[in-house]
């Protein structure tokens, strides 16, 4: 394919790469890997573009994995199975179905390749449940030196490439350990933003799903239990079109407008919040884990999330809203918060500790450096708590930084060392963020 610029979905990085790659198999994919180091030039992979910063930025050959997507095998036995690295989230549940399968758990935006969420440390909510990546069992992989590696799970190597960041290699396919089908009741109620943060703890331990949204500006939370139920429960709550004017016309366009307003008159953003926080309403739903987990989100905006020891959320999200009201930003976005399990990833931000996750957003016609600004005090806030960045977020920290955060940071240069010994993958960002 000829080259063009390319942009990733919040409109935060671009580049135009000297060549666009679409293998259809994974030999062909060792091949390109070998003539590009042939040439002494870099090669990234990119999948959706969701990730808001710049790790899939290359000006080198860019390997887009639109054709390598789907099923490739199952284990009904294990319940796992295989899928192409290109097959975007939302596409699996379809695939899963007929074996009557699901993902343990799932973010709450499904745009992405399985491989560049999983890649970034996309993660959802539930103290009990980590992030996707966590249900890699297996994977292929071609190296830096062109060799296709399968990696199974008493490969040690695993723990690095199912969060590689994509810089060992190019990911072709994935296996998950999958679960039985299931259900789940969603109960969201409006709250104060005090009783959200004080009850957030307690809530996370004795719950599957627990997450609430604070609206900058006002006292007011909108809190989110969900509760998983066995696969045969009917569907129930709202009707089709309470839910599409909940999710569709007030969550996203009448939104959008109200960000665009703010965007134009900052000073409005307040008034607009303190009306929005007392027009929240409570639900129930009971749906497929899939169409619970995931949220419509068609209002584009920038976004910042660090992960931080759990036990630290509660006073971190107060800092926040200090904060805010001390400098006078004028927020659209509600400030997001959640909970995931301690894994043993190399990289993964939940590596190691129970993670509580804080996530900031700005709207994408916000003046750039208010935004800038918000963020990096927002920063200063986390990292005064060993905060971890999310690699497909926003942020300014550097190698030096994250290996006081990642006790097996120099495990995993050590197999970038091995893996991609002449870093065709790698990016300014890559140079940045592993030195």
């Amino acid at each position: 394919m000829l080259p063009v610029t390319w942009q990733n979905w919040g409109g935060t990085a671009s580049c135009l790469p000297s060549e666009v790659a679409v293998p259809t198999t994974v030999d062909e994919v060792a091949a390109l890997v070998a003539r590009v180091r042939a040439q002494g030039t870099t090669v990234k992979p990119v999948g959706a573009g969701h990730s808001f910063s710049e790790i899939a930025v290359t000006s080198g050959v860019q390997i887009d994995l639109r054709a390598m997507r789907g099923l490739v095998s199952v284990d009904d036995g294990r319940a796992r199975v295989t899928v192409a690295a290109g097959t975007h989230l939302h596409e699996i549940p379809s695939l899963l179905a007929p074996h009557r399968l699901a993902m343990a758990n799932l973010g709450d935006i499904d745009r992405q390749t399985i491989a560049g969420a999983t890649s970034t440390g996309t993660h959802g909510t539930g103290a009990a449940f980590g992030g996707i990546s966590t249900q890699i069992v297996a994977a292929t992989i071609v190296t830096g030196t062109g060799e296709i590696l399968q990696l199974g799970e008493n490969d040690a190597d695993l723990a690095a490439v199912a969060l590689g960041l994509g810089a060992l290699g190019i990911v072709t396919d994935l296996t998950l350990q999958c679960v039985p089908a299931f259900s789940i009741r969603a109960e969201e109620r409006p709250s104060s933003a005090d009783d959200a943060i004080d009850g957030f703890l307690e809530r996370t331990a004795t719950h599957d799903h627990h997450e609430f949204y604070w609206f900058p500006h006002t006292d007011r939370a909108l809190q989110k239990t969900n509760t998983r139920l066995g696969a045969d429960v009917p569907p129930s709550g709202p009707g089709r079109v309470r839910r599409y004017l909940d999710d569709e016309v007030l969550s996203n366009q009448v939104f959008r407008l109200l960000c665009a307003v703010g965007a134009r008159a900052p000073r409005t953003v307040p008034v607009v919040a303190q009306i929005a926080g007392r027009a929240l309403s409570g639900r129930t739903i009971t749906d497929t884990a899939a169409r619970v987990f995931v949220s419509s989100r068609t209002v584009r905006f920038r976004e910042m999330e660090y992960a931080v020891p759990l036990a630290t959320v509660p006073d971190a999200v107060r800092e926040i809203r200090a904060m805010i009201d001390r400098k006078r930003y004028r927020v659209s976005f509600p400030v997001e918060v959640r909970a995931a399990a301690a894994d043993d990833l190399m990289l993964s931000t939940a590596g190691g500790r129970a993670g509580g996750y804080i996530a900031v957003h700005r709207y994408h016609g916000d003046d750039p450096a208010d935004t800038d600004a918000y963020f990096g005090d927002v920063e200063t806030i986390m990292t005064e708590l060993g905060g971890r960045p999310h690699w497909g977020k926003m942020h300014t920290r550097d190698a030096g930084y994250l290996r006081s955060v990642y006790p097996r940071f120099d495990e995993f240069r050590s197999v970038r060392d091995r893996f991609d010994p002449d870093r065709l993958f790698a990016n300014r960002y890559l140079d940045r963020v592993l030195g």
